[in-house]
């Protein structure tokens, strides 16, 4: 590699981290989701604006990318006790079932009713299917209302609907990868991605120990952060391997060493590699976006459908949790941000050609949207329960 293109390539990696980390400490200082500040600078430096990652480096900064939103699943999967999600309670589960079912069909629908292909049409309804709880799980902190039933079915259903964004997010790979859309296919690929993440969560769990162990034996430095990585990586090509998204096998790796008495150690560690690479990863998605797309005003009309459906769909699925005594709206309300998870879905669906720039602009700004509302309505929404406490 060229000197000078060693030098671009640090220069660009230094102006994306610093600006990145500038906007989601500015979005945090207003109580808004770090994410929301690193979309914004991605649209910025991406091909709205500034375009400053050239063809020659464009594939560096991709890969780059695509190890941030492993370590991003790793985590998220360290932050998901296992036995919980195998004993949360029905109310958790009623929820995240309607999360789910409510706004993709809703969005399928409503892309099919505008002429869009049958697969465009899944793509579009599955990315609304997503949840992200971290704004949520914040205001609830600020609140002390984590442990109030609301905080714990919203926890419990946002483990859930992890679980089953990623299966879907996998059987959407599988009929980008078959071409057509095929109930065999997807009830293959459905069950491939359930027997993956029992048998690895099952089998890592029995393994990490003598792993962690052999490890320590060898007076291997940073045992924690290489046992982290190996699991982490090994997992997501075992998953990409046998057809899966590779982030299915990161968030294997997170819930099986979750299970260990030092997961803080681990959490630890892998930490200040998730703060470097993790917001690359949404700036990338922010670059993909190009804000012109959206000059076209007829473009506005799904775009406003689209974000009634994303809190429709969430909101109604509050009032699932009929078997718990907790105020419905709240947890429909904090169930809206799409965050972290829904950008996932739309990177993926550019990645792989299912959605045009338009689409998935159009997708961006909605998940920005649900991330931006959710903070003031929940706050609203959560007085009553505040003044319980």
């Amino acid at each position: 590699m060229e000197p000078n293109l060693i030098g671009q390539i640090l220069l660009k990696f230094l102006i994306i981290l610093i600006a990145a980390k500038l906007a989601g400490w500015a979005c945090h200082r207003l109580k808004q989701s770090a994410v929301l500040g690193e979309l914004l600078v991605g649209m910025l430096l991406g091909v709205s604006l500034f375009n400053i990652i050239t063809p020659e480096i464009k594939e560096i900064f991709t890969f780059l990318a695509e190890f941030g939103v492993i370590i991003l699943l790793f985590e998220v999967g360290l932050e998901s006790n296992i036995y919980k999600l195998l004993k949360v309670g029905l109310a958790s589960t009623l929820v995240a079932v309607v999360g789910v079912v409510l706004p993709f069909f809703m969005g399928f629908f409503l892309f099919q009713s505008l002429g869009y292909s049958a697969l465009v049409s899944m793509f579009v309804g599955a990315t609304l299917t997503a949840t992200s709880v971290g704004v949520t799980m914040r205001i609830f902190s600020e609140k002390n209302a984590i442990d109030s039933n609301e905080g714990k079915v919203i926890l419990g259903a946002a483990v859930i609907d992890d679980v089953l964004g990623l299966i879907i997010l996998s059987v959407l790979a599988g009929i980008v990868e078959f071409g057509k859309v095929s109930f065999f296919n997807i009830g293959k690929i459905s069950l491939f991605s359930i027997l993956f993440l029992a048998g690895s969560i099952y089998l890592g769990i029995k393994i990490a120990p003598y792993l962690l162990k052999l490890a320590k034996n060898f007076e291997v430095k940073r045992t924690y952060a290489i046992t982290a990585i190996v699991f982490a990586f090994g997992l997501a090509y075992v998953a990409n391997w046998i057809g899966l998204a590779t982030i299915v096998g990161a968030f294997a790796a997170g819930l099986i060493l979750e299970t260990r008495e030092d997961k803080d150690n681990i959490r630890e560690r892998i930490r200040p590699l998730a703060d470097v690479f993790v917001p690359i990863f949404f700036v990338n998605a922010g670059m993909l976006m190009d804000v012109k797309a959206l000059a076209d005003t007829a473009i506005l009309g799904p775009l406003l459908m689209l974000f009634f459906i994303a809190a429709l769909g969430k909101i109604l699925a509050g009032f699932a949790a009929f078997k718990v005594k907790a105020k419905k709206l709240v947890i429909g309300i904090g169930m809206i941000p799409r965050g972290e998870v829904g950008i996932i879905f739309a990177t993926f669906g550019l990645a792989n050609k299912i959605v045009t720039a338009e689409i998935y602009a159009l997708l961006v700004v909605v998940i920005m949207l649900t991330t931006f509302v959710a903070p003031p309505l929940l706050s609203w929404s959560m007085k009553a329960i505040e003044a319980e406490h």
